[in-house]
This record gives C-alpha cells, structure tokens and sequence, in this order.
C-alpha cells in the first residue's frame, strides 16, 4: 500500500492516501467544515474506514489550517528546522535555551538546568547567527533568555543564505516573534517555580487587535508583555595545584569555599502592528522594550593564598529599546518590495565590589576593590528587498542593508579607593563605531517537481573603529566578505516520502568589539605579580582578521504519513584565519613580571566536522495495529557527533573553543483522556559527554558529562475555549555535579624546573519545579 501526501496551495492543508494509487501533488480545494482538524488535544482515535476490495484499508486523512512546521521544513529548498507554539509551550520552559537544547546539535554553556549561550553544531564563540525577526539583537542582549512566551516560532538555518546573512558558520537561528491570535482577544499566562526551594514567579499578557475595514482586518496588531522574578542559589567549589614535576611536591595549593546568591527581575515586551493601507500596501510597526536588574551577593573562604574571608556584591541593570518600521508593497502577484527602519538604544551598568583580607609579605590588610562599567550604544539599521516570482518558478530575491552603531565604554577598577597604576596607560573610556553595509542576491528555481536549485551571492563589509582615553593609538578594523551559495532540493520520484539536500556554502565569523580592544581584564586570584596558564590575563588583539569557513552540507529526509520524520545530515567546515583564544606568556605594560595572557589570536586553518540524526514519529506510523490509547504517542529521537583539527596542536583533543563532542536527547510525548480531562505528558533525556580541549601545547581543558532530565504533565479544566490549561514542569530531575578543570605545564626562567599547575570548578545544579497556568479569552 502506498500512500500519498496532497499538499494544497489553499488555506487549508490536506494529507490524503489513496491505496495502490501513487500521485503527483496536485491543489486540492479545502475540506468541508465537517472534516474533523487534527486535534491539539487528544481526541478518541477514528474508525478504521471500511476495507477496499482488494483487503487495503484507507490511511487516515490529516488536515491543518495553514503552513505548519513541518510544510515550512520540507518545501524550503534550503535546509531547516521550524519549531512553532505547540513545542515552545510543551514543557512550560521559561526561557529560549531550554526550549533549543532540545534539537539535534544544539547545546548551551552554563550550569544543567539554568541554561547558557547558544551554541549549533558544538561552536561557540560567535560562530552561531542568532536574528530576531531576521535581524541581528545588539551586543549585550541575551537572547537566550528571551521567554518562549513571546515567540512565534523558531527557524533553524543548517546553512546560511545570502538573505539571512553570511556570518554563521555553524548556522543560524531566526526568531520570529508573536504573530496576533485570530480566535482570541487575550491571552494570559501565569507561572511559579522553585530552583532548589529558591522561589521562581513570572506572568505574561497577550491582547490581540482587529479592527477597521470591510473585513475587520485593516488594522491587526498582538501586544505582548512579560515579567519575571527569579532568585538562585550557587555553590563555590574551586582551586588550584602547582607541583614540581621532578620531585612530585606540591609547592602551592589553594581553595575557595562558599556559597552566592542572586535574583534577576525582568520586564520585557513588544508589539505587532500591521496596517493594511490598500490591498498592495501595508505598514508594520514593531516596538519592544527589555529591562532587567540582577543582585547578588557571595561570600568565601580562601585557603593557600594571600587572601582571606572574601565577601562581594555585585549588581548589573540592563536597558534596551527598539523600534522596527517596515513598509510591503506589491504592486502585482508574485512581486513585492520591501523597507525595512530600525533604531534602537542599548544601556548596559555593572557594579562589583570585593572585600578581602590580605596577607602579603607577613603583612595583614583589609583590601576593597570596586569595579564598574557603563555601556551605552544607538543603533540604526535601514535595508529594502525586492522579491519576484515568475511563471517559470523562478523566486528572485535582491536587496541590501545598512547599520551603523556607536558604543561608549567607561570602566573603572579602584584598589582601596586608588586605580591601578598598570591600567593608567589604556584610560577608563572607550569609545567605538561600528558600520556594516551588506548586498546580497538570490534566486530559487523549481524546474520540476523533483528539483529544486538555490543560487546566492553576499557581500559584507563591516568596518570597527575604538579609541580609548588613555595612551593607546586608534584601533581600525575592516572585514570585507564575499560569499557564494548553492542548494539544492532532489525529491526521487521513485521515492516521494524522501528528500535530498546538498549545500556548498561560504560563510564568516567577524572579530566583536572585546576581541580587538586591547585593554586587558586582569585575574583576580592572581591580581598581581606572576600567574598561571590556568589563571591567565585577559586582553584583546586589534590585529584580528575575519575566520573564513568553506562548507558542505548534505542531509537526507524520510518523511512518514502524518508527519514524522527521519534524517541524517553531515557537514564539513574548512575554516581559515582560525579564531582561538591562545594563552602566552608575555612581557606586559600592566605589571613588573611576567604575565600569562590569553588574546584571541588567528591560528591558520581548521576542519570542523560532525554528524547528525534526528527521528520523530507517532505510535501509529511505527505500529500499524498500536491500541488506540497509544496511536497519539509521540517518539523523539536525535543525537549529533562533532570532530574536529586544529592545525598545529598535538593530540586527538585539538578542538575549537568550547567545542564538546557531540549531544543527544530521548523523549517521549502522549496525549490522552481521564477523569473527563485531556492529559498530555512527557520526558526528555539530554545527554552531553565529556570533552578534552587541548587549548595549547601545553594547557588542556577538560570538562564533565552533562545530563540533565526533564518532564511534564499538562491537563485542561473548562470548556475549550474559556477553560485553563495547567502545566506541570520538573526540569533536572536528577541533578549532577558538573566539573570543569585545567592542566598545563610551565618551566620557571630562572631555576629551568618544570611546574604542573590544575586548576578545578566543582558546580552543584538543581531540581526546577513549575506550576504554569494559561488562559484564553
């Protein structure tokens, strides 16, 4: 029996088999209103439909209003993954990384549990494209914590396209905010939590806007705001071993012992407002703000060093407001132009102050030091495509962009009330500019059902200039990329449930601001005199060149009945002007001896490359005759593997910064009915093993496996559409300790004795518990 998938180019969207019939996809006009939609709550499964003559019984038949996630992955000519409301809600997550650790190949720094930067394909450090309603967020926005509250969907680019920019080596993710509900005027979502008994409370609104017109659909708008209150409690667990390799003495060690805590409140909102001046002109209107406070305070013991009861406390205030204009014009079918407005201010402040007791040369002191920065930064982004689609399926895409940005920097450090003279020379300002210019063309053609061809061509520059207030020249960097890109789409005739994709792809990483400026941020365990590889400076390198990655992308794609799937992908990255943080010893301005200091630095080439599986399917596509109580079971599966060369480092363990060797996740979903309620409830499994770093020839990193298990249970009360939906969460639910160290070697310049320094963090992580509620009305 073969089955076939009907994809229709109407409002409605409809899968139907026909037994011992194979078909081209052909448009089909929408079901009748009787025709049952597929459920979003588990619904009793349907009759089996009575037997054809020949002994086959019909396949169910699948309809959904509009595209969904998977229409949007399998008609994309270039490869994706779209993740929409029903998986951002599924396990009540509070912020974007829990929801995206959950897909192949994507991992997060931080503790399990409490999330982290976004990392795709196992590449920190800025390899990772992250867009905002296809633009770039401001520096300093984490865009990790984001709450899935105010997402529309998720779309994951494996590789880049010259429209969504070239500055994504290991891919790009694309959030694109709420789009206004047609069914409903208000949303409201309400939640509360414990993170190791520490309470966790956060709420959200959504008002939804339709009004004017003969189709009350001239102004249409979604306001959304959400706000959250969270408090956590960390342990300090870390140290250091320095021993003579010859004789095996340990002839210094020292730990930290204690404990922090910290709360983080937030208030973020945005809003979508179209105005549909005339049926080929329309006005959007995007503003939206983020504000967050975060206050902590954490206290010490140090054991083996010159320092003693060290108690700090540390506040940061975050500041952020945007407004997107964009005005869509299309003056006939399948034309469109588009201009798109944006500016935006940015303020950033951090205070920290330290106290200590010192002893140094048998002296005991109190010591205070204080550290603060304020960031300022405008920005202003224009851009404008044109779009074609001609009646040869062609789908010509061409447009440029402009962005200019100025930042202003004051940081200031104070020992007992002094600057520190080594930091005189680099003054306490930084002011920079920084302006990017971007063109691009691109063109999807379908010759044929069976193909599918995508040609692109990008051109960025970007131009970073900074002066500091202190003795330092100017600092002036220009990167300037070309990038070529193909795709391609085969679907086999022979096979209609099967995809191939290909992609040659070229693809950038851009020095940030703090890579090119070369002030330093000095150790704090070690604030002066010698260091340690493993307790190194920090500083920058206006010297950077732009890391150039030449890719290949090949996935392959089965495709089950009612929509699961089962792929596998690989890719190569060939990467030049490696960008890497390397540790060296050098001579500094900033102290009489000797420093270990760590500057990003470009290290010649590198290949990157890895392996993807990814398997989702319900009960009843595995398991013709599955009980009924079972068919709406859903299975997850994906696991990726990274591997890595580095030129020019020994070993097996020569990997990119922060680069682990792979991930996988396990869950499962089901839906179903009791007590008169829908249920719906399910776990998933994240697993990341260890990895070794090997940073130097002679510093390695090493860092534990992470685990991290979560679950959920979600049920109804009242009527469909007034009624309350209840979450809830339990994510970590077996917590670990997660473990990072180093060990490097050094030899002493004067004695010629070789010195094996380790250096250890020990993180506890905890259960998270929430209880979320939401309503429609």
């Amino acid at each position: 029996m073969s089955r076939l998938l009907l994809a229709l180019a109407a409002p409605c969207l409809c899968a139907v088999s026909l037994p011992g019939v194979a078909q081209a996809p052909t448009p089909t006009p929408p079901a009748p209103a009787a025709t049952p939609a597929t459920p979003a709550a588990p619904a009793a499964p349907a009759a089996a439909p009575a037997p054809a003559a020949t002994g086959n019984k019909l396949d169910r038949v699948e309809v959904s209003s509009g595209p969904t996630a998977n229409s949007r992955r399998r008609n994309s000519t270039a490869s994706k993954i779209v993740i929409e409301r029903e998986d951002l809600e599924k396990y009540g997550d509070v912020v974007l990384g829990d929801v995206l650790r959950r897909l192949p190949g994507v991992t997060l720094g931080g503790r399990p549990g409490r999330g982290g930067d976004i990392r795709m394909r196992g590449m920190g450090g800025g390899a990772t494209q992250i867009l905002i309603d296809e633009e770039r967020p401001p520096p300093g926005f984490a865009v990790e914590d984001l709450p899935p509250d105010q997402i529309e969907r998720i779309e994951i680019y494996r590789a880049p396209t010259a429209a969504t920019g070239t500055r994504a080596i290991a891919g790009t993710i694309n959030i694109v905010l709420r789009e206004p509900l047609q069914k409903s005027n208000h949303e409201v979502r309400v939640g509360l939590g414990w993170d190791r008994n520490e309470p966790q409370a956060d709420a959200s609104w959504t008002r939804n806007l339709k009004w004017g017109g003969p189709n009350n659909d001239e102004f249409v708008g979604a306001i959304s705001t959400n706000g959250a209150v969270r408090r956590f409690f960390n342990n300090v667990d870390s140290g250091n071993r320095r021993t003579d390799t010859q004789t095996g003495e340990v002839v210094e060690q020292n730990t930290q012992l204690g404990t922090s805590e910290n709360q983080n409140t937030s208030l973020n909102g945005n809003a979508r407002l179209r105005w549909k001046y005339s049926d080929t002109l329309s006005f959007n209107l995007t503003p939206s703000f983020f504000l967050s406070q975060s206050d902590g305070s954490s206290q010490f013991n140090s054991e083996g060093t010159r320092f003693r009861d060290v108690h700090t406390q540390n506040d940061a205030r975050n500041h952020h407001l945007r407004l997107n204009m964009s005005a869509d014009y299309r003056p006939q079918l399948g034309e469109s132009f588009n201009l798109r407005l944006g500016t935006g201010t940015t303020k950033n402040t951090r205070r920290s102050d330290r106290r200590d007791t010192q002893t140094l040369a048998g002296v005991t002191t109190d010591r205070a030091q204080q550290d603060r920065s304020t960031v300022e930064e405008d920005q202003t982004s224009l851009g404008g495509r044109w779009s074609l689609k001609t009646a040869q399926e062609h789908q010509w895409v061409t447009g440029a962009e402009a962005e200019r940005s100025q930042r202003t920097q004051v940081v200031d450090t104070l020992v007992n009330g002094a600057p520190l003279p080594g930091l005189a020379r680099f003054g306490n300002l930084l002011a920079s500019r920084n302006e990017r210019f971007a063109a691009f063309t691109q063109d999807e053609w379908s010759p044929s059902k069976q193909w599918a061809f995508y040609a692109g061509l990008r051109y960025e520059r970007i131009a970073t200039t900074a002066a500091a207030a202190g003795m330092l020249p100017e600092t002036r960097n220009v990167s300037q990329v070309t990038s070529p890109l193909f795709h391609i789409l085969w679907k086999p005739a022979a096979f209609p449930k099967d995809q191939v994709r290909l992609a040659l792809t070229r693809s950038y990483r851009a020095p940030n601001l703090n890579d090119l400026v070369a002030r330093p941020t000095i150790n704090t365990t070690y604030p002066d005199g010698p260091n340690y590889q493993t307790h190194a400076d920090r500083a920058g390198n206006p010297a950077l060149k732009p890391e150039l990655a030449t890719g290949a992308d090949l996935s392959l794609e089965h495709w089950l009945p009612t929509g699961g799937i089962i792929s596998g992908s690989a890719f190569l990255r060939d990467i030049k002007n490696l960008i890497r943080s390397d540790v060296q010893l050098e001579t500094v301005s900033w102290d009489s001896a000797q420093r270990w200091v760590s500057r990003p630095r470009n290290l010649g080439r590198a290949q990157r490359m890895g392996m993807e599986f990814e398997f989702k399917a319900r009960m009843d596509e595995l398991w013709e005759d599955a009980p009924a109580e079972l068919q709406m079971m859903l299975l997850r599966f994906n696991a990726a593997v990274f591997k890595n060369r580095v030129q020019g480092l020994p070993g097996n363990s020569n990997r990119i910064d922060q680069q682990p060797r792979g991930s996988l996740n396990f869950g499962l979903d089901h839906r179903w009915k009791a007590w008169g309620l829908s249920f719906g409830s399910g776990f998933n499994v994240n697993y990341v093993p260890a990895s070794r770093e090997q940073v130097t020839e002679t510093l390695r990193r090493d860092q534990t496996a992470r685990h991290q298990f979560d679950a959920y249970l979600s049920w109804s009360s009242g009527s469909v559409r007034d009624g309350i939906n209840w979450r809830l969460s339990m994510a970590n639910l077996l917590p670990r300790d997660a473990e990072d160290s180093s060990v490097g070697t050094s030899i002493n310049s004067v004695t010629q004795r070789e010195y094996l320094t380790e250096s250890w963090s020990r993180n506890k992580t905890f259960r998270v518990i929430s209880l979320r509620a939401d309503m429609r009305f």
